[in-house]
């Protein structure tokens, strides 16, 4: 692969390139707010792989393309059969030859690194089973925004140790912000994230806590995070979930728990009434759409240093 970056997980970044972007974004978001509509990507396409369904994840990346003067293409799961059509190799090498970058949004995270391996274009993780570090940029430049600042302030996780929260724990503790995660006996975080998490907190100075209680992970907290009990993939154990998670739902008396100033996320589709109640989500603390919004402006940053050097 030589030189070729790719996106696939933030810890293949080093912290002072993650924060790097997350000012990108918010300088590209202020220009485009002003008018100002350059066009880097010019000539450049993007080619979109789906095996699981998006609305933020293909329109802010179609989008992103368009904003910098580029195109993209959306491959559905009936087009491309990745791994079962026709090998993952085979349709890497093959797109490599026709787009100038590749996002997938996959199952498992394994096919994100066989594609990075037979690629010639930068591969872009739009999620995985493991990770969704593109969420995780969006989610930091709305942090920013909302509060001026990322080092030494407090993000609580609560809910399920998925792919959400891996990414969570990693930026932060990239990036010196202090992470909690309460989670049901059972669904904490698989303990190589946590060790690989405890690695950069030890180098940023970000403190970690790992507890099955809600209460004591949102003390103190800037930020509240949460996402749905069952992600895509997880179906079959909905019910068994909803059964374990209700005392995690973030509400109203949660949310009290925190920071007056606290601010309340969620990465969307949400359940509401579920993980999260209506009076939070459309509440004054909520800015889970702004996080939506920035997808957009943190996928152009990353497309430009991945595009246009």
């Amino acid at each position: 692969m030589g030189s070729l970056r790719h996106f696939i997980s933030l810890v293949d970044w080093a912290p002072e390139e993650i924060e790097a972007l997350i000012l990108d974004a918010a300088r590209m978001k202020a220009e485009w707010k002003a008018g100002v509509r350059p066009t880097p990507l010019a000539g450049k396409t993007l080619g979109m792989i789906f095996q699981k369904p998006s609305l933020r994840t293909r329109v802010s990346f179609e989008m992103a393309m368009r904003h910098l003067g580029g195109d993209a293409i959306y491959l559905s799961p009936q087009e491309v059969g990745l791994g079962q059509r026709e090998s993952v190799a085979d349709v890497t090498r093959v797109l490599s030859r026709y787009v100038d970058a590749i996002m997938a949004r996959v199952f498992a995270h394994s096919i994100l690194e066989e594609m990075a391996r037979y690629a010639t274009v930068p591969v872009i993780n739009g999620l995985s089973d493991d990770e969704h570090p593109c969420q995780a940029l969006g989610d930091m430049l709305t942090v920013y925004e909302k509060k001026g600042r990322l080092r030494g302030l407090k993000l609580a996780f609560v809910g399920d140790g998925n792919n959400v929260a891996t990414a969570l724990l990693y930026i932060c503790a990239m990036l010196g912000m202090d992470f909690a995660i309460a989670t049901p006996p059972g669904y904490m975080l698989k303990e190589a994230v946590i060790e690989r998490g405890r690695a950069f907190a030890a180098r940023s100075g970000s403190r970690l806590l790992f507890t099955h209680d809600p209460a004591e992970a949102v003390r103190e907290a800037d930020i509240i995070y949460t996402d749905v009990w069952a992600s895509m993939g997880q179906e079959a154990e909905a019910e068994v979930r909803r059964q374990v998670f209700p005392p995690y739902q973030v509400n109203a008396s949660l949310v009290a728990r925190a920071r007056p100033d606290v601010i309340v996320m969620h990465c969307l589709p949400a359940h509401r009434g579920e993980e999260i109640t209506d009076e939070v989500a459309d509440g004054p603390h909520s800015v889970i759409f702004d996080q939506a919004e920035n997808r957009l402006h943190a996928q152009k940053a990353l497309l430009v240093r991945l595009l246009a050097g």
